[in-house]
């Protein structure tokens, strides 16, 4: 009995020796032992004790991550940064030195358990929401707000008397204001289930609803139904404003896959089935610059439109050439001829890269959400590529209306024969005009790349679309095609929540049989005199 106490308060001596011996390093050597209770004390002296110290945040998202190490020999601790089978990759905790293929049993991991990784993700959040980035404080702030609890209760009125900036602030009030909501005194409930009303977050109405479940206060259970009618008119608002975005961004999307159709379908009469196949160049020229120049992802979308646009179009100059030219006048066999050309070059795509998707890194700039408030938040991806289908519009547009190629281009497109009498070379223009109007679709790959895989079937899903806009908004007319993208982009985001996606694409395409039927030439016909014949 006596031995067994000696060996108990031995064991303790050593912890407390641990625990306070004021040197990082051997502070967390007991992360060594097996004991959970140890560590988790471990745990929160270290954060308390070196809240300043860089490797504190590494050693516990590590730990969290199940990435902590430390070597059988020597008990120095690693972080693994690669698993490939019985070999890791490693990085000295503390020495940075990064060891290759070391094998897995001469490691072993620091164990944790579900109570050790609470404590974890608790001092992370405390670290984090105290960090000098702005960025880092609002993520931290955020994902306290995901599961608010009354331990969260001391370190986010510390962290409010701190806090100056005015998004993060935002957060962290309605943290408390739930907080109040949950834990607080009769008073404060009441204040705080109003002032929820104000923060139309899911998390708020879930404090809410639970409230009104759960509370026997009648008065208290009529504030906080009140507070959930405001919050759910005013998530309907921006429910609204959301999908209007995500119509805008489908739209712009359609607008340029269909804006090369626009302009070889207008110009040479030409029914091109393989449309949607320079989309798919587009995208995997974007995922090859990405491979072969792995650490300038950053720029890798810059760099691949101007080169997405010359792959794709040589291809399409290529195809014109070869095949298309001497099929002019013979609308269906040109339909069917690049149809074949279509499943070509999908094999082609899958001998290169594989059946499988591949997929395309999105830059960091490119990477979130713009968080407008706490109910509405905007995908920077999208934005971006609003922003970018529209300079490629106006672009073309200026193209067409102010070059000598554009001039040509209308003038063919207006009266192919008087162009020809006029000493323009028309074929040269055509094979420049499905140049351009492939080039156009491989910048269209480049943007769809940012928003889903890259496969050899990328190009299916947008070329019945593409030709939807096209015939909707006027063969050939490049306003027409902006409307028409922009208004299916709207109405299929507004009709798929409420018919599902495919009967809405149904409906969609039963609307455009039916406006053809009145308007064979679409919302803005083609002028000239082969239109007037």
């Amino acid at each position: 009995m006596k031995s067994t106490l000696l060996k108990i308060i031995f064991l303790n001596v050593l912890i407390c020796s641990a625990l306070f011996s004021g040197d990082f390093a051997n502070d967390i050597k007991p992360l060594t032992k097996f004991s959970f209770k140890l560590k988790e004390k471990v745990v929160k002296q270290i954060s308390q004790n070196y809240s300043d110290n860089p490797k504190l945040k590494i050693l516990l998202s590590a730990m969290l991550n199940n990435k902590l190490y430390y070597k059988k020999m020597g008990k120095d601790f690693v972080v693994v940064k690669k698993e490939n089978g019985d070999l890791y990759d490693i990085v000295g905790l503390f020495d940075n030195k990064i060891e290759k293929s070391v094998s897995k049993y001469s490691l072993k991991r620091v164990k944790v358990n579900n109570k050790l990784r609470s404590i974890i993700r608790d001092k992370l959040a405390e670290l984090n929401l105290f960090s000098k980035s702005k960025e880092i404080r609002l993520k931290s702030a955020q994902n306290i707000l995901k599961n608010v609890n009354k331990k969260s209760e001391m370190i986010i009125s510390k962290a409010l008397l701190n806090e100056k900036d005015k998004s993060v602030r935002e957060v962290l009030t309605q943290i408390d204001t739930i907080i109040k909501a949950k834990y607080g005194n009769k008073k404060e409930k009441l204040k705080a289930v109003e002032s929820l009303s104000n923060y139309p977050s899911s998390y708020s109405l879930q404090t809410l609803e639970e409230i009104v479940r759960n509370s026997k206060d009648e008065d208290l259970k009529k504030i906080a139904n009140n507070s959930i009618a405001s919050i759910k008119q005013t998530q309907y608002f921006y429910q609204i404003i959301e999908k209007t975005f995500f119509g805008l961004s489908l739209g712009s999307v359609l607008l340029l896959a269909a804006i090369g159709l626009a302009i070889t379908f207008g110009v040479m009469k030409v029914i091109n089935m393989a449309h949607g196949e320079m989309i798919m160049i587009g995208a995997y020229t974007t995922y090859t610059l990405q491979q072969i120049m792995p650490n300038y992802i950053e720029y890798s979308v810059f760099l691949a439109i101007p080169l997405a646009f010359l792959v794709s179009g040589l291809f399409g100059i290529v195809i014109e050439r070869l095949i298309i030219r001497h099929l002019y006048g013979r609308p269906l066999e040109t339909l069917l001829a690049t149809f074949g050309i279509s499943l070509i070059l999908q094999q082609l795509a899958r001998t290169i890269y594989s059946p499988l998707n591949k997929e395309v890194v999105t830059p960091e700039w490119m990477s979130g959400a713009w968080q407008i408030n706490s109910a509405l938040s905007l995908t920077y991806n999208r934005l971006y590529i609003i922003i970018f289908s529209f300079i490629v519009f106006v672009g073309i547009l200026l193209a067409l209306n102010k070059t000598s190629l554009g001039l040509k281009i209308r003038a063919v497109t207006q009266n192919r024969q008087m162009a020809q009498a006029m000493g323009i070379k028309t074929g040269l223009i055509d094979a420049l005009t499905f140049g351009i109007g492939s080039g156009i679709a491989g910048v269209a790959g480049v943007a769809l790349s940012q928003l889903t895989n890259v496969g050899p079937n990328l190009g299916q899903s947008y070329i019945v679309d593409s030709f939807m806009v096209v015939v909707f908004g006027g063969v050939g007319n490049l306003w027409g095609t902006l409307i028409a993208a922009i208004t299916l982009g709207e109405i299929s985001k507004f009709l798929e929540p409420v018919a599902g996606a495919v009967l809405g694409k149904v409906i969609i395409l039963i609307f455009i049989i039916l406006f053809i039927q009145k308007r064979p030439k679409g919302l803005f016909p083609q002028k000239g005199r082969d239109e007037q014949e």
